[in-house]
């Protein structure tokens, strides 16, 4: 049983929090490429409880600066893409990309107050369609050799959605193996050939079974929770029979993304990332093994339930997520629709925006999510000590960190070990790109 104070320590973000100063010292997700149109590159972003402006100049440099200019507190978001910068609607003061004050036109001739005048400016880059950004102190870590961001721009896909909840209980929901068997349940199999793009809907690898049917029909996995250098690797185990296993293979990258498998020739790596303490954006990559990923359809398909330009669901708390009652009794055994992202938002939502930990009682199938908790207390209690955490790479270490395996597939009973090593090792060897060996 957690207490309220240990709650608040593992689930608070804002600046000066013990939580939200250990995430701070890692790169977060801040917006999609797509949100930073042509004709005006500018995307106002909150992180963390702080504001701040995303914007690509004339040159093309990304920049993020706090949103508020240090004139008189005008909201940078909404200025002009000019003249090397961005320029505040209020009185015209200009900033580059690294927050220097170009120009302050409001000033008498020969004034040098823009000599003196700084915004604060973050560190931001561009990886496999997402901008990751830095707001922490020192120098950051460096990015790992991940599938995710080694393969080539036409093998990834990004997108992004938002849910009404604490980061760390969105999280916890991809660390939890068990609940796909029941939250995700759908009582008729699809033809799995149309199954491009979403995720349980396609077979299991090396197999003509259904995904469905091996969620459906073997409801209680053995699951298995290892530590690893990017943090933890989880296995779940169905035996279908005596010859064959179900192996589904998981893992937890430190602090607060999980890498997955979509289907036999996709992965999904995706991050929880704090907008504030009771709302926060999932952004995922989905890396393709096989052939280039359509990005135009995977697009669509995620468009029919995400608004823009928030990224909001359609199905909501204000809709009750689109339950039906004939449905549930049907089709499906939440009675939301087809799509998952709906039933995982409903499970987290429900639990408040902020999960009260101390009325929770695990059980045998939370063991991820127990040894998470342990990494991410012991990780701010270094960070409170001034000491280096999990996933705090250099370069050198960056370089040999690789994968991470994530398969979901049937194997033989007596080698199952074995047998998911094998299959990433095949998939890695015929893919088209020279993905790193994990």
């Amino acid at each position: 049983m957690m207490s309220s104070q240990q709650n608040d320590l593992i689930t608070r973000v804002g600046k000066g929090t013990p939580a939200g100063e250990l995430l701070r010292n890692y790169w977060q997700p801040v917006a999609l490429v797509d949100e930073l149109p042509a004709e005006r590159p500018v995307c106002a972003v909150r992180l963390m409880g702080q504001d701040f402006v995303v914007f690509k100049d004339e040159q093309g440099n990304y920049g993020m600066l706090d949103r508020d200019c240090p004139h008189r507190g005008a909201d940078l978001a909404a200025g002009r893409l000019e003249a090397g910068g961005i320029r505040c609607a209020f009185h015209g003061w200009l900033f580059d990309h690294k927050g220097k004050c170009l120009s302050t036109p409001g000033e008498p001739v020969g004034s040098t107050l823009c000599n003196r005048i700084r915004q604060s400016a973050y560190s931001i880059v561009e990886r496999s369609g997402i901008l990751f950004a830095y707001i922490g102190k020192g120098e950051p870590p460096a990015f790992p050799n991940f599938d995710c961001f080694a393969a080539p721009g036409e093998y990834t896909f990004a997108f992004k959605g938002v849910f009404e909840c604490n980061w760390l209980q969105a999280l916890e929901v991809g660390i939890d193996p068990a609940h796909a068997s029941f939250l995700h349940r759908f009582f008729e199999d699809e033809d799995v050939s149309e199954s491009y793009g979403k995720q349980f809907r396609g077979a299991s690898a090396d197999s003509d079974m259904p995904i469905t049917k091996v969620l459906r029909e073997y409801e209680s996995p053995e699951i298995l929770v290892s530590p690893a250098d990017y943090g933890l690797r989880l296995i779940a185990k169905r035996p279908l029979n005596d010859e064959q296993t179900h192996v589904r293979v998981t893992n937890v990258v430190f602090p607060q993304a999980f890498v997955i498998p979509m289907s036999s020739e996709m992965t999904i790596s995706q991050w929880h990332v704090p907008v504030d303490d009771e709302n926060c954006y999932w952004y995922a990559i989905f890396t393709s093994f096989s052939a280039p990923t359509n990005k135009q359809q995977m697009r669509e398909q995620r468009l029919e339930l995400y608004e823009l330009p928030d990224y909001t669901s359609r199905k909501n708390k204000r809709n009750n997520y689109g339950f039906n009652l004939q449905e549930q009794l049907t089709e499906t055994y939440t009675g939301m629709g087809f799509d998952i992202n709906v039933h995982d938002q409903w499970a987290v939502e429900s639990q408040g925006v902020i999960q009260d930990r101390t009325r929770e009682h695990l059980g045998t199938t939370d063991q991820g999510i127990i040894a998470y908790r342990r990494l991410l207390v012991d990780a701010i209690e270094k960070t409170q000590a001034g000491e280096k955490t999990l996933m705090m790479i250099d370069e050198q270490q960056a370089a040999h960190l690789t994968g991470p395996a994530s398969i979901d597939g049937i194997g033989p009973a007596d080698r199952w070990d074995e047998y998911w090593k094998e299959s990433d090792i095949n998939r890695r060897t015929a893919a088209p790109w020279p993905v790193p060996k994990a």
